[in-house]
């Protein structure tokens, strides 16, 4: 899956930077596709042409690479975007701008290809699903503002006190509802491992040894999308491992 990026920095040593490491990233492989030392250039590019992702530096002259974030989050089929910045503390709102990643300057080859791997992953994914003809969305209440998640995203389904985490390869949402319900609801895309989680079904991979501080030794189960693996029941083991199985 070859990745197109968008390289926004105002320095122009530091695009070439990037420009390099993108050259050696073989997995994925990435090819640059424009460069933009403002927002306004970067988003006259993205008027023209479509990217998978986009390198963003924070500081720049006139509108910041937050403003250019929001921008891109409001778009339809926007490209993933990646932080590249000197200054660590933007992180926290970075994220919140549902930022797949956050790069500290000097970017090192090695984190720059676990950026990338995160966006494949999660395109990956979604590819299956709309092949699978899903197109239905969870809808999100999040900061005051209404946010449709499509279903073909979220990754698992975990209950935590009065809420339930909906998580996708690019974040975590609160979603206030109850887990039993989006269970029956949702039956065909998700298989329920535990009394608290729900994962999907297209997203299962593989079945391991693991052990829990609170249940102890047991097993849990890999999604492809993300590095944790979630805790299996014992109730549930059959159910998980003849999925495996059938996908493997």
């Amino acid at each position: 899956m070859l990745l197109r990026a968008l390289i926004v920095d105002d320095e122009m040593l530091a695009r070439a930077r990037l420009r390099t490491l993108l050259q050696e990233c073989t997995d994925p492989p990435s090819r640059v596709d424009g460069e933009a030392a403002s927002t306004a250039q970067a988003l006259e590019l993205l008027a023209r042409q479509r990217f998978d992702l986009v390198l963003l530096d924070i500081h720049m002259p006139g509108s910041d690479g937050l403003v250019l974030a929001k921008t891109l989050r409001d778009m339809a089929d926007a490209p993933a975007v990646v932080f590249v910045t000197a200054h660590a503390e933007h992180a926290l709102q970075a994220f919140e701008l549902d930022a797949v990643d956050y790069l500290t300057k000097p970017v090192r080859l090695s984190r720059l290809m676990v950026a990338l791997q995160k966006i494949a992953r999660h395109r990956l994914l979604a590819r299956q699903a709309q092949a699978e003809g899903s197109d239905e969305f969870l809808a999100i209440q999040d900061r005051g503002r209404s946010e449709r998640v499509p279903l073909a995203d979220v990754l698992y389904l975990k209950a935590e006190l009065k809420y339930v985490t909906v998580r996708t390869a690019a974040r975590s949402y609160i979603f206030d509802g109850s887990l039993s319900e989006l269970e029956e609801k949702y039956a065909r895309q998700f298989l329920r491992i535990h009394r608290n989680a729900l994962v999907a079904r297209r997203a299962v991979r593989a079945v391991e040894k693991h052990f829990d501080d609170e249940e102890g030794e047991g097993w849990a189960v890999r999604l492809q999308g993300v590095d944790e693996v979630l805790t299996i029941s014992r109730r549930q083991l059959p159910a998980v491992r003849e999925l495996v199985s059938k996908s493997a």
